[in-house]
């Protein structure tokens, strides 16, 4: 059965047909309004759809599903589920998770497949799905495309054989698994901040493992998070994580968004380190081990990955990429890559780092132990000795999600041709993602389109003055308001 357009919620139809909003499938991840993008009987059909995807792909007819800690979760799940077992498919289901948790469990129960039900970091009132076959990699413009037109042409198959079963003792292996038998050999005072979402049920646990004096802020599961969405990326989730450091002396924060594949950092002295900035001090650390290493970041990422003369001196080569967690993953893999970073907090560690997929609580494992091999230094320290450069936040005004392509590639064009910019020669334009228009020293501001919510990132960075970083940001700006569809900031400088 096709998804139908016409249902709305409230109506005989709404509780029976499927209903399936097409702009829901995006570059990496499926995500949707609930109920108002899509119903249950849609899920289902969903579910059924990445079955029938399955099997057509030749993959074993088997899947990991869970799900992360909002109220509506367990509900989509439980649909999903039914669709994937119409499609003969093997569930096998671990319940609450954090993304890589559900991640993790692929390789522990051997399983070929995986769907995690989570809005991610998106506030309440948001769903959606992070699947993929070819662990640890997840779905890409090319399969996300396959299912949707498997889905919203109700090309689905039937197939006898699907089951379910509960899988209990994954958190405690995914834990285990972290851990190890590392333990601090220094005192280390941390903040663990969760925003009351999913994390909550594991950080604080982990870092207490592993020897760290944990001062919680915001763990209580509470799936209406009354203080701040889980963000790490935003700044009143960091604002928060500052304040908690301040007050009670503690060494750094560790902020983990809604999902926990995201981790952000605030130092001792209450500086918001924006995460790919730590991606460059985690580098420096594992350089001297590591020589000629390639690291992956993504085309928001501060340029010192292929600045910085440490990395430079080891041989650390940088390789700029497109953001969003499916193609960094993928590019990590093909690239043989030590470690991929995002500025919006995903790590994708790899090599005898980690298994290549984005996880908060292993990259909060690796910061606590690079502070345990430096015991004489701070995590300020860490972050004076780079070299100096001023960043913006990641900042997205609005752009509905059925123009912001089409805004994006309009934008594009304009910036394209320039050779002068916010007053300096451009050296080159970018256009792997967007356009990062980089000036002759090394300055550059981003434009992209945002791959799961209805707005367009700017991102600007200068190697030589707050001045010079505003006037990047308003000249990308002005760009922008050539388009009148452009709404308002989320925040701004």
């Amino acid at each position: 059965m096709k998804p139908l357009a016409t249902v709305t919620p409230n109506t005989w139809e709404f509780l029976r047909d499927p209903m399936i909003a097409p702009t829901g499938f995006r570059e990496y991840d499926a995500r949707w309004k609930y109920p108002e993008g899509i119903n249950l009987p849609g899920v289902q059909l969903l579910g059924q759809g990445l079955g029938t995807q399955m099997r057509r792909r030749g993959i074993r007819p088997e899947i990991v599903v869970a799900n992360d800690y909002r109220d509506y979760s367990l509900a989509i799940k439980q649909a999903l589920i039914i669709g994937l077992m119409r499609a003969g498919i093997a569930v096998r289901d671990i319940g609450p998770a954090l993304s890589p948790m559900a991640y993790f469990a692929q390789f522990h129960l051997d399983a070929p497949a995986v769907a995690m039900v989570t809005a991610s970091h998106n506030p309440n009132g948001w769903t959606g799905v992070k699947m993929g076959f070819d662990r640890p990699l997840t779905h890409g413009p090319v399969e996300m495309a396959e299912l949707r037109d498997i889905v919203l042409s109700g090309d689905v198959e039937a197939h006898a054989g699907g089951s379910y079963e509960f899988v209990d003792g994954v958190r405690e292996a995914y834990l285990d698994d972290l851990a190890g038998d590392f333990r601090m050999t220094r005192p280390l005072k941390v903040v663990c901040a969760t925003g009351n979402g999913t994390a909550g049920a594991f950080a604080p646990e982990l870092l207490r493992r592993i020897g760290v004096e944990v001062v919680d802020s915001h763990n209580r599961l509470d799936y209406t998070f009354p203080h701040y969405n889980p963000n790490p990326e935003a700044m009143e989730m960091l604002h928060d994580m500052a304040h908690s450091v301040t007050a009670s002396g503690a060494d750094m924060a560790l902020g983990f968004d809604g999902d926990g594949d995201r981790c952000g950092v605030v130092d001792d002295e209450g500086e918001e380190i924006f995460a790919d900035k730590v991606g460059v001090i985690l580098a420096r650390d594992w350089a001297p081990t590591h020589p000629g290493a390639i690291i992956v970041a993504d085309v928001k990422s501060t340029g010192l990955f292929a600045s910085d003369p440490i990395l430079r001196a080891h041989g650390v080569t940088a390789d700029y990429w497109k953001t969003g967690h499916s193609h960094m993953k993928r590019r990590v893999k093909q690239l043989g890559a030590l470690a991929g970073f995002e500025k919006s907090g995903h790590y994708f560690l790899a090599g005898d780092l980690g298994r290549g997929y984005d996880c908060g609580m292993r990259v909060a494992v690796e910061v606590c132990k690079m502070m345990d091999r430096n015991p004489d230094m701070k995590m300020s320290d860490l972050r004076r000795a780079l070299p100096v450069s001023y960043s913006s936040p990641t900042m997205s005004p609005y752009a509905a999600d059925t123009e912001k392509y089409a805004i994006l590639e309009r934008i594009v064009e304009r910036l394209k041709p320039l050779t002068e910019f916010a007053g300096r020669p451009v050296k080159e334009v970018v256009t792997v993602n967007g356009a990062r228009v980089i000036l002759d020293n090394g300055s550059w501001g981003l434009v992209r389109a945002s791959s799961n919510t209805p707005n367009l990132v700017v991102v600007c960075e200068s190697s030589e003055s707050d001045a010079e970083l505003r006037a990047i940001f308003a000249a990308i700006d002005a760009v922008i308001r050539t388009e009148p569809a452009v709404g308002d900031y989320d925040q701004t400088l």
